[in-house]
């Protein structure tokens, strides 16, 4: 542990130094067999992709396979979701379709 100025003992040096700070992906995958968009959030990205493609996931299994097509980063689960819920949105969804389209 490391030494706090106010004498309680604080948070492990690695710990302080934001070594194990875990960080969100809000991401969006697209069906390339039907039109879909599916918008999720993670802390292992790879991991999650894997599992979607290889239909793990009830939701995703019927439009696999997917491609990523877009990806944000947060350092917040609480800013990860509401992103998430916004790009879930009638608006959020339109967004994303419009990046589909310029590709």
């Amino acid at each position: 542990m490391s030494y706090c100025p106010d004498g309680g003992i604080g948070r492990p040096a690695y710990r302080q130094a934001g070594a194990l700070k875990k960080m969100y992906t809000v991401y969006a995958l697209n069906s390339l067999s039907r039109n879909y968009i599916y918008v999720g959030m993670t802390s292992k990205l790879d991991e999650r992709i894997i599992r979607h493609n290889k239909g793990y996931e009830k939701t995703t299994k019927p439009y696999r396979p997917f491609e990523l097509f877009y990806t944000e980063t947060f350092s917040t689960r609480i800013e990860a979701r509401r992103r998430e819920k916004y790009l879930k949105s009638g608006v959020g969804k339109e967004y994303l379709k419009s990046l589909l389209e310029k590709k």
